[in-house]
């Protein structure tokens, strides 16, 4: 028995770097599956994993241990089952634009309540600042002193220029990082910036990989020069569906709508109707966002339609 991380995975196998630095291509073995996690993919890059050794430097990945935390998203094609991004994760970085392509409020906090439900610290990071007019950049500093506000850390950069690139490589040592955002935000820009000689195309994110295939999950971690760090590197993605949360729960996601809960009349409060709610009472004094509140509603509308939807 051997052990080591994913660090790779095209589909079908699973690339596992071992702890003493071999690389070694695994299939998961047949009656393998992970208790209490309905997910279209088992095993993810950033698992640490137990592999029995096969023939020609092939390997059975046989046990998981035990994840620190996980992103995860709604599977595209199965409204109920859940599509895990990457594993044991120390952040996030995710990558907006504020134009060419505009990434939406609404995808950002529906990235960051997620990331919070799974006790993943989230970095943003806005790209193509080279791009920008004035116009433009007003709007970046408007979001960047909402997100900041709200508690997380904010980033412009140009990863095409080069612009506060050394900043974001300082965030990335020692760490590893998950790369995410739409496709077209200049991830894999970035990622030639970081690590120059890995060449990475920075073709439309649909012909860099292969959209003809069902599933999009070629993520592959890259190791960093600093000790200890590593990035993920996922495919773009173009919606972010959220799954695993209760009603009641999405407001503990927002951190601003759970501060604020705390005072709020009734235990069970869902901050959309009921008297006394300090959470609309914040909203009305403009302490919390409009583009929050929505995004926050936009989810629980998620999960009534969860809740009457037929079983297929």
């Amino acid at each position: 028995m051997m052990h080591g991380i994913v660090i790779k995975n095209t589909g079908s196998w699973y690339t596992v770097k071992t702890d003493d630095g071999q690389l070694v291509d695994c299939k998961v073995k047949g009656t393998f599956r992970l208790k209490g996690i309905r997910s279209t993919n088992p095993v993810v890059i950033g698992d640490l994993v137990s592999i029995l050794p096969g023939t020609d430097n092939t390997a059975l990945i046989d046990s998981i241990d035990e994840r620190k935390n996980y992103i995860v998203r709604k599977s595209i094609n199965l409204s109920k089952q859940s599509h895990i991004l990457a594993a044991n994760l120390d952040q996030c970085f995710l990558i907006v634009t504020i134009a060419h392509p505009t990434t939406s409020t609404t995808f950002i906090d529906r990235f960051l309540a997620t990331a919070e439900a799974y006790s993943v610290p989230v970095v943003i990071i806005f790209n193509k600042t080279d791009t920008y007019n004035d116009d433009d950049r007003e709007l970046m500093e408007g979001m960047t002193t909402l997100y900041e506000t709200v508690g997380y850390q904010c980033l412009s950069i140009s990863a095409l220029t080069g612009e506060s690139m050394e900043k974001a490589k300082e965030m990335l040592e020692g760490k590893v990082t998950l790369l995410s955002g739409n496709s077209g935000v200049g991830k894999s820009t970035f990622i030639n910036q970081i690590i120059p000689n890995l060449n990475l195309r920075t073709a439309d994110i649909s012909d860099a990989y292969d959209t003809g295939r069902h599933t999009t999950t070629f993520s592959e971690m890259y190791e960093l020069p600093a000790p200890n760090s590593y990035i993920i590197d996922t495919p773009g993605i173009k919606g972010f569906g959220t799954i695993d949360m209760e009603r009641e729960e999405v407001g503990h996601y927002f951190k601003e709508i759970f501060r604020f809960s705390a005072d709020c009349r009734f235990n069970n409060c869902t901050h959309t109707h009921e008297p006394g709610c300090a959470v609309i009472a914040a909203l009305n004094r403009h302490d919390i966002s409009q583009s929050r509140y929505n995004s926050y509603l936009s989810i629980l509308e998620d999960k009534t339609e969860d809740k009457y939807r037929k079983p297929f």
